[in-house]
């Protein structure tokens, strides 16, 4: 007998195709994990991807608290705190009182840290764009739609919680 001669059935082909798209994650994760080892190591040889992680983020968000860097990145206070202090050792953040709470303080990139992300990024400048030239816009739109989607919790052509 051959594989067609026993039909696979809906909830088989759909744990098949649920497991080859986590294998295709787990792929793209550790892809990403190795820039993200690379660019903490052009930063500043021996950084810690967790550091450089945080650092990116306090880039992204422009300014930052310790305990938004917390719960952002899902780690303790105190974690989050030793982080910062070693990368205010870097001088790659400074931290200023936040007007608003003297007890806090807000966490901006230094200029030597701004300039140390730019040379650190700037191998992968680029690639995702030119990983994507050959791709139709209306794919590159279909694949942010269902990753948002999936990140979200929703279903793709289904409004979410926030759209609804």
């Amino acid at each position: 007998m051959t594989a067609a001669d026993h039909p696979i059935d809906a909830s088989e082909a759909r744990t098949a195709a649920v497991r080859a798209l986590e294998a295709e994650f787990s792929d793209l994760i550790t892809h990403f994990r190795r820039l993200i080892l690379e660019n903490a190591n052009r930063v500043s040889p021996g950084m810690l991807p967790g550091a450089y992680k945080a650092f990116t983020t306090i880039a992204r968000c422009e300014q930052a608290t310790v305990s938004m860097l917390a719960e952002r990145m899902l780690m303790d206070k105190g974690q989050a705190s030793r982080t910062v202090r070693e990368l205010e050792d870097l001088d790659l953040v400074e931290r200023t009182a936040d007007p608003s709470d003297r007890r806090s303080s807000i966490l901006r990139l230094t200029p030597h840290g701004q300039e140390r992300l730019a040379l650190a990024r700037k191998p992968q400048e680029g690639m995702l764009m030119q990983s994507l030239t050959d791709w139709d816009i209306d794919d590159i739109e279909s694949l942010t739609r269902l990753l948002h989607a999936l990140a979200s919790g929703g279903t793709p052509g289904m409004p979410t919680a926030a759209q609804g």
